[in-house]
């Protein structure tokens, strides 16, 4: 059902809708598509900034000719995505600080379809949403852009992505696609099309709605067993016992599910449980154990904060002018995507005890940081200081395993150690 005459849009180029494209591009016609003039100037020069697409890779399958058979032809112009007739959306669902779900991305992109589409054509969404939203809320916005009937003139599908950023071993290909469409056929057809580039196998759900659910479900599934091991960090805290070893040794059960304590961030563990548990309202339950969870992972950052001034209190530390070190703003290792970057609790926190606050992450990019969350990062290991009150660990970074913090610490200062990462009897405090 899937033929080489298919033209490929993906609408959205960041995290999750570049890999895709390159794959794609690999066997089709693809037109990138984003609003982001800067982003598609980077990408046609070869470079992708959040590093999950190696430039070599990228350049490989980039073309310049918007009539071309097979590549990868990246623009910001909505009218070359008038030949192509299946669409991809993969923009950003977040959430706004009331941690109300925020659709307006996926509105825009909706409309930027519908005023494209074209009699046959097919849209497939894979941005998380809640059970529903895709014919909800999307469908009515293409049907009235594109002035189309659904399921009639066009047809529609789900299958929610999978990235990993920073994870070079799951990578798209290799990951199993859940797939589904608004007809039997329709289902098919995408299933087959996703087969083409994921060699890892597809899933067919046996509808948008439970495809839909399913992705919301396993982001929120992670958040519980999180907000599981940070509650009982804080209780082994109080008891004076090590969680890392106490979670060492129950993992020795051969069935016990091992998670670990941290902060909870980033654009889908951090973000997605709150769209379902937004419909779970809507519909007239109020979701005890989804929000419980929230609540409790949400609180990590400020609570490493106030343990980490009481600690600095019992080392004789005057708190107000003192200097705090924290260690990683992206919001998971060895990758620089700072969205929803639960880190920031932290600095914010220790900023309303009047303590001076540095934060340093050679991942991360300045620019990025100061707009997202007005900090002057630092990014160059010289430029630290040498006599910091506290040093919070709160990314994993490979490099941080080379940092002497002894050069770094005053006299009597304390090491919050959030991921375990540093030896035991380096660090006072760790989750």
């Amino acid at each position: 059902m899937t033929h080489s005459k298919d033209r490929i849009a993906i609408i959205g180029l960041g995290y999750v809708g570049l890999p895709l494209a390159v794959e794609f591009a690999k066997k089709f016609f693809v037109v990138g598509f984003d609003i982001n003039k800067n982003r598609i100037n980077e990408l046609n020069s070869g470079i992708d900034k959040t590093l999950e697409v190696e430039n070599d890779h990228l350049k490989s399958v980039l073309t310049f000719d918007s009539n071309a058979t097979r590549g990868l032809y990246i623009t910001d112009n909505i009218d070359t995505l008038t030949q192509c007739n299946i669409y991809i959306v993969t923009v950003p669902t977040p959430t706004d600080a009331l941690n109300k779900p925020v659709f307006t991305p996926l509105i825009k992109a909706s409309e930027t379809v519908g005023q494209v589409l074209g009699n046959g054509d097919i849209v497939i969404y894979e941005s998380t949403v809640y059970p529903g939203a895709t014919e909800e809320i999307c469908i009515p916005v293409v049907e009235k852009a594109s002035g189309l009937i659904y399921n009639k003139d066009f047809y529609a599908g789900y299958s929610p992505e999978r990235i990993n950023p920073g994870d070079k071993k799951h990578t798209v290909t290799k990951i199993l696609k859940v797939t589904s469409g608004s007809t039997p056929e329709i289902a098919n057809k995408i299933n087959e099309l996703y087969k083409t580039v994921i060699t890892a196998g597809t899933h067919l759900a046996p509808s948008i709605k439970v495809a839909e659910a399913a992705k919301v479900i396993e982001n929120s599934q992670r958040d519980i067993n999180i907000a599981f091991v940070n509650e009982l960090s804080k209780i082994f805290r109080l008891l004076d016992i090590d969680t890392k070893a106490v979670l060492e040794a129950a993992g020795t059960k051969w069935n016990f599910l091992k998670f670990s304590p941290g902060l909870v961030g980033g654009h889908c563990i951090g973000v997605d449980p709150y769209y379902l548990a937004q419909k779970a309202i809507e519909s007239g339950y109020n979701p005890e154990i989804i929000l419980a969870g929230r609540k409790m992972n949400d609180s990590m950052g400020g609570y490493v904060a106030t343990e980490t001034v009481k600690m600095m209190i019992n080392n004789g530390a005057t708190i107000k002018g003192s200097k705090a070190l924290v260690l990683g703003i992206t919001f998971k290792e060895n990758c620089p995507d700072i969205r929803n970057s639960r880190v920031i609790d932290i600095v914010r926190e220790l900023k309303s005890y009047h303590v001076n606050v540095d934060v340093y992450d050679p991942w991360a990019s300045k620019e990025e940081v100061q707009h997202e969350y007005g900090l002057d990062l630092i990014t160059n290991l010289d430029e630290l200081k040498s006599d910091y009150n506290a040093i919070i660990l709160a990314v994993s970074h490979n490099q941080f395993l080379n940092i002497n913090l002894n050069q770094l610490k005053a006299e009597s200062s304390v090491v919050f150690d959030v991921k375990s990462l540093l030896p035991f009897n380096t660090v006072d405090a760790r989750l």
